[in-house]
């Protein structure tokens, strides 16, 4: 099946979708900001992530659902970096004049174009000139969602600049494996030793604590219940590395999804600011934890912290990012 209208944007640009699957596994993509808009797996009655049918909740309060965050995602202290001694001030959307997911100038925001798709994978891409959200650098990027049997996803994110830029482009898709109004009841299981604390704006204070004895130690698994309070960087590593297990999400006595990464952070959100604003898949709007965020990523506001690991890019390099979400019935 080949593109199918999804909707028009408030400013008159047409928005399609695309269908892939392979073996169980059934997902959507949209063109705008690349979003990961359904997934399905057979015989499961609902979708696995959320979503909407509504092209106006992609527009609003839920631009992050599924979508393609970045340049630079998470938050970034000030909405402002130096990079080789030159300060670039960004585009602040937050209080206090700070950035998050790269303000109204993301990639969330942005029509991507289809350049090859087929039965079981699609590949978007999509550009951003220099001086755009104040970021430097004319920058590309292609993402390919490709499905595999009996129920794997594997998303790849590509990027490149001409100029010295900043990059942690991230998928910021919310999980939700039974249907229910909340994630409650269902066990996170992240292999992270460390974590980042935050401040009152929610930004890494710099410093790096070890999980042991604290409610960040998702190592033996969690479950996930209405006291579980969570909007931090899971630390993996120090760096990028192979693609390998990062963190599962489990029904008791049901499906688990087992999410891979190359990544050396995971973000995890718990959803605490959703609001029923838009219709989401199954015909009722979301609330508080109607699913939980899982980000692989760099490590967030790096490029105010010399210690966390790098998110610089250069021209010449090509920076890519590899997630896998494989899906396993009972």
């Amino acid at each position: 099946m080949g593109p199918q209208v999804f909707g028009e944007t408030a400013n008159g640009d047409t928005v399609h979708s695309i269908e892939i699957g392979a073996g169980a596994l059934t997902a959507r993509v949209l063109t705008l900001g690349a979003v990961l808009q359904d997934l399905r797996l057979a015989p499961l009655p609902h979708s696995l992530t959320l979503g909407s049918p509504d092209i106006r909740a992609y527009e609003g309060s839920y631009f992050s659902f599924g979508s393609i965050c970045g340049p630079v995602a998470n938050r970034v202290r000030g909405a402002s970096a130096v990079i080789d001694g030159v300060e670039h001030r960004l585009s602040p959307n937050l209080p206090g004049g700070h950035m998050l997911h790269s303000g109204a100038a993301g990639l969330h925001a942005k029509i991507w174009q289809i350049e090859d798709h087929g039965p079981a994978h699609v590949t978007l891409s999509c550009t951003a000139n220099h001086g755009e959200g104040g970021f430097p650098g004319n920058r590309r990027w292609r993402v390919t969602f490709h499905a595999a049997a009996p129920g794997a996803l594997t998303l790849s994110i590509t990027a490149e600049t001409d100029a010295a830029t900043l990059m942690n482009t991230v998928n910021h898709s919310y999980w939700n494996l039974t249907g229910a109004p909340t994630h409650h009841g269902q066990s996170l299981q992240v292999t992270a030793d460390h974590y980042l604390p935050v401040d009152e704006d929610f930004i890494p204070t710099g410093a790096v604590v070890d999980v042991t004895g604290t409610g960040f130690d998702f190592r033996k698994g969690q479950v996930l219940t209405e006291e579980t309070s969570i909007d931090h960087n899971l630390c993996l590593g120090t760096k990028r590395g192979p693609l390998r297990d990062i963190a599962r999400l489990t029904v008791p006595d049901g499906l688990s999804m087992h999410l891979a990464s190359t990544e050396p952070g995971l973000q995890v959100y718990d959803g605490r600011y959703i609001e029923p604003e838009f219709m989401g898949h199954g015909g009722l709007p979301y609330g508080p934890r109607a699913g939980l965020a899982l980000e692989p990523q760099f490590w967030p506001n790096a490029a105010h912290e010399p210690g966390f690991p790098s998110t610089l890019l250069r021209p010449g390099e090509t920076w890519e990012q590899v997630n896998r979400f494989t899906f396993h019935m009972p």
